[in-house]
C-alpha cells in the first residue's frame, strides 16, 4: 500500500534498480536468436507458428525477460531443436537467473555451445589481459595451433583444428564495420615464451605490431622492469556491453570457463585493468619493444 505525507499526497514508490541480464540468460537469448535465424525464420513468421507475442519474442532474444518453459519449449518446437541440444537450453532456462558461472571443459569442445563465445559477439569492448599467451583474438593460426596442441597434448588432429578454426573465426569481430574495441595488455613473459619456434613467434610479434595500428586495437606490454603486479595470478577478460552496468567477467581455467558477474567482482577487475593500464608501457613504446623483439629472432 502506497503512503501518504500529512497533506495526504502519495509518495512515490522507491524505483528499484533493474538487475543486468546473467551469462546463463544472455547466452540463453544468443542461442535462441541463432537457432531461429538459422531455421530461416523472421520474428514474425515465428509468431505466427507458435503464437508467442513478437514484443515477448523480441525481449527473449534480447535477454530483457527469461521466458516461460511453455514458450521455450514452443520455440524449439518450431526450430527443430531435439536431444541434448534441447536439453542444454532447457538446463539455461531453468538457471537463467543464477549469477556467477564455471562451465566445464566440455562446453569448448566442438560439438557444444561456447558461452564465452555467444558472449563476445554481443560485446562492445574487451579487456584482456594475458601474463603466458598472446590473446586469442591477436594470435596468428600458426601460433594458437602450437599452442593449443602445447596446452590440451590429448587432443586428435581433428579436435586441434577444430579449436584452431574458431578461434580464427572468433577474429572476424575485429574486421566489423563496428569491429569489437579491443584492448590487449600483455606480460612480457608471453613475448619471450617461444611458441612454435622463432620462425612462428617472429611472426607474431610482426601480426601483433600491425594489429596495434588499427584505431579499434590498443596494445600495452607490461615490462619485466614494472616488478610485481596485480595480473600475475593469472590472465582475464573483462567484456563490456552497451548497457552500463552489464561487464562480465571471463577467466579460462584449468576447471573450464569461469563467469563472474557480481558488482563488487566487477569493480576489483575494472580496478586491477586501470592498474595495469597505468604500468604498463604506452602503445608507442609497446610497438619499439615488438619491433626489438622481433629483430633479435
Amino acid at each position: 500500500m502506497q503512503e501518504r505525507d500529512e497533506l495526504g499526497v502519495v509518495a512515490p514508490l522507491p524505483r528499484t534498480k533493474r538487475q543486468p541480464p546473467t551469462v546463463r540468460l544472455r547466452r540463453l537469448a544468443a542461442e535462441l536468436r541463432r537457432l531461429r535465424q538459422e531455421a530461416g525464420l523472421s520474428q514474425a513468421e515465428v509468431t505466427e507458428k507458435t503464437d508467442v507475442n513478437l514484443a515477448t519474442l523480441h525481449r527473449i532474444e534480447t535477454a530483457k525477460t527469461k521466458p516461460q518453459l511453455r514458450t521455450l519449449n514452443a520455440l524449439l518446437d518450431a526450430y527443430g531443436v531435439t536431444g541434448s541440444r534441447r536439453t542444454d537450453l532447457v538446463t539455461l532456462q531453468k538457471e537463467a537467473k543464477q549469477r556467477g558461472w564455471l562451465h566445464g571443459l566440455e562446453a569448448v569442445l566442438p560439438d557444444k555451445y561456447s558461452a564465452y563465445i555467444s558472449l563476445e559477439a554481443e560485446a562492445q569492448q574487451a579487456i584482456n589481459y594475458e601474463s603466458l599467451f598472446i590473446p586469442g583474438l591477436l594470435q596468428t593460426e600458426d601460433y594458437a595451433r602450437a599452442v593449443i596442441r602445447g596446452v590440451v597434448p590429448a587432443a586428435t588432429d581433428a579436435e586441434i583444428d577444430s579449436f584452431v578454426t574458431a578461434r580464427m573465426q572468433r577474429q572476424a569481430l575485429l574486421e566489423h564495420e563496428a569491429p569489437l574495441q579491443l584492448w590487449a595488455i600483455i606480460d612480457q613473459a608471453a613475448l619471450h615464451r617461444t611458441v612454435g619456434g622463432n620462425n612462428i613467434m617472429r611472426a607474431q610479434l610482426s601480426h601483433l605490431t600491425q594489429q596495434a595500428r588499427r584505431p579499434h586495437i590498443t596494445i600495452q606490454v607490461i615490462p619485466f622492469s614494472a616488478g610485481a603486479h596485480p595480473g600475475m595470478p593469472g590472465s582475464f577478460i573483462v567484456l563490456k556491453f552497451a548497457t552500463e552496468g552489464t561487464d562480465v567477467i571471463h577467466i579460462d581455467s584449468m576447471a573450464g570457463d569461469l563467469f563472474f558477474e557480481k558488482e563488487a567482482d566487477i569493480q576489483r577487475y575494472n580496478h586491477i585493468c586501470e592498474h595495469l593500464r597505468a604500468i604498463a608501457l604506452s602503445p608507442a613504446d609497446t610497438a619499439t619493444l615488438l619491433a626489438s623483439l622481433r629483430e633479435d629472432r
